[in-house]
């Protein structure tokens, strides 16, 4: 009998948001995502830790930052041994602000990959969908270094990649609902906010139909979830990238998945938004949750850039 995994890769592709190579094995995912906090939980693991003790026995004369970019390689290689599609490889969150440093540090990313032999078409660069990250992604993607837009809470933030021509973005699903649920407290009503009614679900399903209607070529991966419910809700996009533990659950449950959002689809129509600077940023302050959220997220990526410092400074 057909799993809701299965069916539901009909309709999009399955990405695995993990560093755990043994999941990716089992659950077989096209893509692979990774980010900071995903590298840090891995390397404390047993099975991981000789990936690091490597990049510090090979590259422990290199700058602390020069070795981070090592070790996210290392894994990046490795996760591509597994899956037959792309993985993600995340540009230091502390980087967010600033567009030249960013550029540099994804073209030094890409260089070392091509180093180890896996061409960029196999590896996209994730970037904070800040201004700056943004405009850092229109100068990569013109010298085709394909990039991951993620911490995308708004239509503002999608409009201005899909402007510069971003590969693909990451709404986050999850994040959007906690934000919601926790202004709504005590009034929040879980069966009433589920499936196609969740807000996380209602904001990619928004901008994916932008995307089709204005004709914009970036691909959206919606990400973060905190339930099956979900995924199921969006069925059909262009990709979604799912935690082991739902992959799981998806895989161990039989039944059919009809996809909710569709290339084709009638839409309601949306006008065109505002990509330029002011527009951007007058945009995101009125959207109290977007830019809390947005916020908050690079916070703890840095935060947990910062611990893998620590771990590498340590370790050395």
């Amino acid at each position: 009998m057909t799993t809701l995994l299965d069916s539901l890769r009909r309709s999009t592709t399955v990405v695995a948001d993990t560093g755990d190579f043994e999941s990716m094995r089992a659950l077989k995912p096209t893509d692979a995502t990774t980010n900071p906090s995903l590298i840090l939980k891995a390397v404390q693991q047993d099975a991981y830790r000789p990936l690091l003790e490597q990049v510090l026995h090979d590259h422990g004369n290199l700058s602390l930052e020069a070795r981070t970019d090592r070790l996210l390689v290392k894994f990046g290689r490795a996760i591509l041994d597994i899956v037959p599609g792309r993985v993600s490889t995340e540009v230091d969150a502390r980087l967010s602000f600033d567009t030249r440093a960013t550029v540099e540090r994804a073209r030094r990313l890409i260089a070392l990959y091509h180093a180890v032999g896996i061409e960029r078409e196999r590896v996209l660069i994730k970037i904070a969908a800040t201004w700056e990250g943004i405009q850092a992604a229109r100068i990569l993607e013109a010298e085709g270094i394909r990039c991951n837009m993620t911490l995308i809470f708004s239509l503002g933030q999608a409009a201005a990649c899909a402007d510069v021509g971003a590969q693909l973005i990451s709404p986050f699903v999850g994040r959007i609902y906690d934000w919601h649920k926790k202004a709504a407290g005590s009034q929040w009503d879980e069966q009433t906010h589920g499936g196609p009614q969740d807000p996380g679900v209602q904001s990619v399903t928004r901008i994916y139909q932008y995307y089709k209607q204005h004709g914009f070529t970036t691909e959206v991966m919606g990400a973060s979830f905190r339930n099956a419910g979900q995924i199921l809700a969006l069925a059909g996009c262009d990709l979604l990238t799912i935690s082991p533990d739902l992959l799981t659950q998806l895989a161990s449950v039989t039944g059919n998945v009809e996809p909710r959002l569709r290339a084709g689809g009638a839409y309601p129509v949306q006008a065109r938004v505002g990509v330029d600077e002011i527009s951007f940023r007058s945009q995101l302050n009125e959207d109290a949750m977007a830019t809390e959220k947005l916020a908050e997220g690079i916070r703890a990526f840095v935060a947990d850039a910062r611990k893998l410092d620590t771990l590498l400074q340590d370790r050395a």
